[in-house]
């Protein structure tokens, strides 16, 4: 489930869908419908410049190792973002056979103390697979308490998903869920040998059609900052802004903080939140890491 070598056949497939040939230049060929969705392949291939046996060849996966050059021809005529881009480049590098997982992250202690620290905004680590490995209370009052799911359910995409609680939370559900599928493509590119992300993704296709559907449209999407609204069920509506910071060491680790426009009903709306008992209160044991990591072991399953 996770990247594979027909990912970039897909991927590419899904870019030529998404276009038009009004969009790039060419003539739509009048009153004769087209055959296909988007662009065909010749029309790709004439945008790229290389021959159409050498394009088809890489929607069928029979090339391996396509050219920096070929690469930025294609990310042009797709008018790919800078995501989608390194997303592409991730997809063509040569396949790794590699079995041993990558190591067990874990948040710093005196990060840790850092996200505890702010009480007045929500603050979450995600780490790989969108896996939550740390979160401080208004956080947890603001979405869920993952301090008491199973190690193995605290995971950002799994809770998007599979926790009715958080289509309720988010006004723009749809929108928000698509972003978290968009991110596990992003990053099974950059990881393809996962195999905790290939069991994440195979239970969420299976539990969820939506998340299916927007899989298999091979879209992906980067973390940096944005709006959410939600409607909180107990102090109401908020709009959210959030930025993220990668953390220094760990490239897969993403400090999320959200917070609200000074005078708004949403920053009237989320001092309440923190003011909330839940909001107050350290998780059992004291601490925000939710990663069990610190003992030498792997999170569950996510």
């Amino acid at each position: 489930m996770a990247a594979s070598r027909t990912d970039l056949g897909d991927f590419l497939r899904s870019c030529r869908a998404g276009l038009t040939p009004e969009t790039v230049g060419l003539d739509d060929g009048g009153p004769v419908k087209r055959r296909v969705r988007g662009l065909r392949r010749e029309e790709v291939a004439q945008l790229a410049g290389v021959s159409v046996d050498y394009y088809t060849r890489l929607e069928q996966g029979r090339h391996s190792s396509p050219s920096e050059a070929v690469l930025e021809a294609l990310a042009r005529v797709f008018r790919l973002e800078p995501a989608a881009r390194a997303h592409l480049a991730d997809l063509a590098r040569p396949v790794r056979h590699r079995t041993a997982q990558p190591p067990a992250q874990r948040v710093r202690p005196a990060m840790q103390q850092l996200i505890a620290s702010m009480t007045g905004h929500p603050a979450l680590i995600l780490g790989r697979r969108t896996d939550v490995l740390a979160a401080n209370a208004p956080a947890r009052e603001l979405f869920t308490d993952w301090t008491r799911m199973p190690p193995r359910e605290r995971n950002y995409a799994r809770w998007m998903f599979l926790d009715p609680m958080a289509a309720e939370l988010f006004v723009d559900w749809p929108t928000v869920a698509a972003e978290v599928v968009g991110t596990l493509r992003l990053y099974a590119g950059r990881h393809p040998d996962d195999v905790r992300l290939t069991e994440l993704v195979g239970e969420l296709t299976i539990k969820s059609a939506e998340f299916s559907a927007w899989w298999n449209g091979h879209q992906v999407h980067e973390r940096t900052h944005g709006v959410k609204r939600v409607a909180h069920p107990a102090v109401g509506p908020m709009t959210l802004r959030y930025e993220t910071l990668p953390l220094p060491g760990d490239a897969d680790q993403v400090l999320f903080i959200y917070h609200t426009d000074p005078g708004s009903s949403s920053h009237d709306n989320l001092a309440l939140l923190t003011m909330l008992p839940g909001a107050t209160t350290a998780p059992p044991g004291g601490r925000v890491q939710l990663n069990p990591s610190a003992h030498r072991t792997e999170p569950g399953r996510p």
